[in-house]
């Protein structure tokens, strides 16, 4: 996630940077830095920023479960835990869950996968201008 990424969400949920940075659980300083690019976004941020977005959007309960969308065989479900939890609208969150029938060893290649995925897009697809298309490397 970069820069302009944070303040495109931040704006998009209506917050001012005190109010973020309190559901962030970090400094306005922080925030302040992470729109100005002086910092460098942590995951547990991006993470957190993402789940906020997501629930303010309310998923449609009508979207098929990443599960069935992939098609994962059985050997990818029985080792993935979006489908053992039955969470399949928050693959894309959950570290356990695979992305592509594998553990992926960091959160910044899991996330560059998500986003080209179909299930991310339709979860975020609301949210056209940066998510649903993919971009990770904050161009446009």
């Amino acid at each position: 996630m970069d820069s302009r990424e944070f303040s495109d969400i931040r704006h998009y949920l209506g917050k001012s940077q005190n109010q973020l940075a309190q559901l962030l659980c970090v400094s306005p300083k922080s925030v302040q830095s992470f729109e100005q690019g002086w910092r460098k976004i942590s995951v547990s941020v991006e993470r957190q920023l993402l789940f906020l977005l997501w629930s303010q959007k309310a998923s449609s309960p009508d979207i098929a479960p990443c599960w069935e969308q992939r098609e994962c065989p059985p050997a990818w479900k029985k080792d993935c835990l979006a489908y053992r939890c039955k969470e399949g609208h928050l693959c894309w969150f959950l570290n356990g869950a695979f992305a592509r029938g594998k553990f992926q060893k960091n959160w910044s290649k899991k996330m560059a996968i998500c986003r080209q995925c179909c299930v991310f897009q339709e979860v975020f697809q609301q949210w056209p201008r940066r998510y649903a298309e993919g971009l990770v490397d904050g161009s446009s």
